[in-house]
């Protein structure tokens, strides 16, 4: 049987250090049946970018957002307008994905609806710094999925058929949790695949690591409880709320009691403040 065909959704704003390396891992998958969209934000043209690296393959459509720094959320919308195919992965143009990722996760996402996968985190050169969600492959349910997965979300391959939401670019950050719980309105559980797939390279300044990153967090983690308290997300599995809203209360008090140490070699990392305070709580991560 002909592999699912996926489609990559890949947005690059300033990638132009960065995106051979992802696009290569790409079409490196082992699962071939594939598109990748890139959709540059900067007005760049990354097609020249990636032929001055020796990449030019038919499965890669590019696409301009109009925009100059618009964010990734409009760029990855854009990108899933344009997506032809069901199964749909996001891969930003920092990120890799290991060589198996599409072959072992795209038929899980098609069989539960969604699936995700273990990180490994590294620096930009590559640098190991950390597993996350590395273990037993298992199904998670909304109210457990963060206590396994407390780090980014974009590693997740989803099957549109059963769920096709759009980024939300009104929230600073985490719009990768955001997407999920709109996921989980119609899919109940999740797959975890407890083998790290995907490279999630932890950038000196990026949405997630940089000056305000703490404000951005603290804010949207608020609004999430907020919406979460409205019924904004109607969960398939209605108890998972509380277990969503428990990980959120945990990762504020975590946000408070961070402090980084500037400078030091290797980066001081959330997760690594983060996942004990998530066991003290009494939660196995």
């Amino acid at each position: 049987m002909r592999d699912e065909p996926v489609s990559i959704i890949m947005p690059a704003y300033r990638a132009q250090a960065t995106i051979a390396r992802a696009v290569a891992a790409a079409l490196a998958q082992t699962h071939s049946h594939f598109e990748l969209i890139i959709i540059s934000d900067d007005g760049c043209d990354y097609e020249a970018v990636l032929g001055r690296a020796g990449i030019a393959d038919p499965r890669i459509r590019h696409l301009e957002s109009g925009l100059i720094g618009g964010g990734s959320p409009p760029a990855r919308n854009m990108g899933l307008d344009a997506a032809r195919y069901p199964i749909a992965a996001v891969l930003d143009a920092d990120d890799a994905f290991k060589s198996e990722k599409l072959a072992i996760m795209v038929p899980l996402a098609a069989r539960h609806g969604l699936a995700s996968c273990g990180l490994d985190v590294t620096l930009s050169d590559g640098t190991h710094l950390r597993h996350i969600a590395r273990g037993e492959d298992r199904l998670l349910t909304p109210g457990r999925y963060k206590f396994v997965n407390f780090s980014m979300d974009s590693m997740l391959v989803h099957d549109r058929r059963r769920a096709d939401p759009r980024y939300d670019p009104s929230l600073p950050c985490m719009t990768d949790l955001d997407f999920l719980l709109k996921i989980f309105a119609t899919v109940p559980a999740c797959f975890h695949v407890g083998t790290p797939l995907h490279d999630y390279v932890k950038m000196p300044v990026s949405v997630s690591n940089g000056p305000g990153v703490t404000e951005r967090m603290v804010a949207t983690k608020r609004e999430l409880r907020r919406r979460l308290a409205d019924g904004f997300y109607p969960l398939a599995d209605p108890d998972g709320m509380a277990g969503i809203d428990r990980f959120l209360a945990i990762s504020l008090d975590a946000e408070q009691s961070y402090a980084p140490r500037p400078g030091a070699i290797p980066p001081d990392l959330f997760e690594d403040h983060l996942e004990p305070l998530l066991m003290a709580a009494g939660t196995r991560v």
